[in-house]
């Protein structure tokens, strides 16, 4: 498995360069970055050329990084659940752009959040209307070899991972899956349950760590430094066969972002390591 990081682990506006200095010098292998809205953010937006992208694989590159995801929060603006076509539409554009920049930059998943539940979204109109906009957006994936990652999150939405099978099944592509966040779930299930349970269905994952005594937004926390657990983790990522990247998203050290890098790639390795640690 390959450690990953991703931009939102670093301060808003810290340059692109440094984002790569700092994770090459904690010993990351890859980065993750985010499509932000058009003129906004440090790096990929929604007007991002075909030719910038390339430049800044090539940067990473530089770095001895690889580029193996994309995310966004955008999604959350303008969400394919939402009862206005507009809405719908802007969000549909949103993951065209993150296809397309995957497509020129070599990079085989883009993080979709599918829909939110809300007291005027019902949970069947956003299952229905969000599987309806995906099935629009799969013809441009299949055509760009790019995978569609749908991310358990605090949405009220997929909120077991044998609806979450369903989900995906229903939708019928190689080109669709789920990009499983082991922190979303910890306060309503067991992530090496639905690790199991998603099983070939993961395309990538994310992690962060989460104090289930908060049992709120404010309880996620830095790797190891919550409640889950990270041995039966570790096993049922190795017992599906998954050896692709485990990518942090943690929020930001206020001081520095440097340590916050150092930290979270210190213990990825040990997570990684957990089973050989106990046979010895």
């Amino acid at each position: 498995m390959l450690k990953g990081i991703n931009q939102w682990c670093y301060p808003e506006g810290t340059p692109l360069e440094q984002v790569f200095e700092y994770s090459r010098g904690a010993g990351f292998d890859a980065v993750e970055l985010n499509v932000y809205d058009a003129g906004g953010g440090i790096g990929l937006t929604l007007e991002t050329t075909e030719e910038e992208a390339k430049q800044i694989v090539q940067l990473a590159a530089a770095y001895e990084l690889q580029l193996k995801s994309l995310s966004t929060g955008l999604l959350w603006e303008c969400p394919l659940s939402h009862p206005d076509e507009a809405v719908r539409e802007q969000g549909r554009k949103v993951v065209e752009k993150q296809i397309q920049l995957a497509a020129v930059m070599e990079i085989d998943t883009v993080l979709v959040v599918p829909g939110v539940v809300t007291e005027t979204i019902t949970y069947s109109e956003c299952y229905d209307r969000s599987q309806a906009e995906l099935r629009k957006l799969l013809p441009l994936a299949e055509k760009n070899n790019v995978t569609i990652g749908i991310e358990n999150v605090w949405n009220k939405f997929l909120l077991s991972p044998l609806e979450m099978v369903n989900y995906i099944d229903e939708l019928d592509s190689d080109y669709v899956g789920a990009y499983f966040d082991v922190g979303n779930v910890l306060q309503f299930g067991y992530p090496e349950q639905w690790i199991r349970i998603l099983d070939h269905r993961i395309k990538k994952v994310h992690v962060k760590d989460f104090k289930t005594s908060v049992g709120n937004i404010t309880g996620f926390v830095p790797l190891l430094a919550g409640d889950v657990n990270w041995r039966n983790v570790n096993g049922a990522l190795k017992e599906i066969g998954y050896k692709d990247t485990i990518t942090a998203e943690i929020t930001p050290y206020n001081l520095d972002p440097r340590p916050l890098a150092v930290d979270t790639s210190r213990n990825l390795e040990f997570i990684f390591n957990l089973q050989e640690l106990v046979t010895r």
